[in-house]
């Protein structure tokens, strides 16, 4: 049976599984009023233990509350229409994958190449911004070792992390586009990794939030979804 494509079904998989399972880390809303906006740089140093910095915006935004652009998996451009019709490494369905593909059953006419991890060239950070779009592991170090709030910032709302060096970092609830339609913005933060899910290879690992959870899942690699860079120290 193929996974379902759509972004609204999949917002509300990953919801309900959060809710039913508790999964993932629970994090306390605070005062949408108690607004904290961090200077504007383009790279904040979080304590964290890898040194790793985060951009202080998302690739393709004018501002730290700014949505920015949408990416499928492996593409660098914005486009207006998201689905496997359109996505760039497969031969127009999700069981003819033609790059990151580790499972045979997954790839056109049996194709594998065994790629686990973006390569620059198909990095949306590393094409538009600088840097390179985290890992999935990078993305469970933030969680870590910071402290995390949802809250707004000018209006927006997004989740708030705190280092233990007192920098903060805030991520847009930017959700995503499924077709040519935008889901769950201002409810779903959902951000790309560069890590393949090598048990499905039609998904990456996705970092998604929304108030109260927070926690690592697996997206439709042809999602458009929201990329934030990081670089080392």
């Amino acid at each position: 049976m193929k996974y379902l494509t759509t972004l609204f079904m999949a917002i509300m998989m990953l919801v309900t599984t959060a809710l039913l399972d508790g999964c993932g880390e629970k994090i306390e809303p605070i005062d949408p009023g108690n607004n904290r906006p961090e200077p504007i740089s383009d790279w904040v140093d979080l304590g964290l233990p890898s040194g790793l910095l985060w951009a202080t915006r998302n690739v393709g935004a004018d501002s730290p509350e700014d949505y920015g652009d949408y990416f499928a998996w492996g593409e660098t451009s914005p486009k207006s229409v998201y689905n496997w019709s359109t996505y760039r490494y497969c031969n127009g369905d999700d069981y003819l994958l033609t790059k990151y593909c580790n499972k045979s059953s997954y790839g056109y006419n049996g194709f594998t190449d065994n790629l686990t991890t973006l390569q620059p060239g198909d990095d949306a950070a590393s094409a538009n911004y600088g840097g390179r779009t985290p890992t999935r592991d990078e993305w469970q170090e933030l969680m870590d070792h910071t402290t995390s709030q949802w809250t707004t910032q000018n209006g927006v709302y997004g989740l708030r992390f705190t280092g233990s060096n007192g920098n903060s970092l805030f991520l847009p609830a930017a959700g995503a586009r499924s077709d040519s339609s935008l889901y769950g913005d201002g409810s779903d933060g959902l951000y790309w990794s560069s890590s393949l899910d090598t048990g499905r290879p039609v998904y990456a690992w996705v970092f998604g939030f929304r108030s109260g959870y927070q926690d690592m899942y697996d997206g439709v690699r042809n999602t458009g979804i929201a990329v934030r860079a990081v670089r080392q120290n």
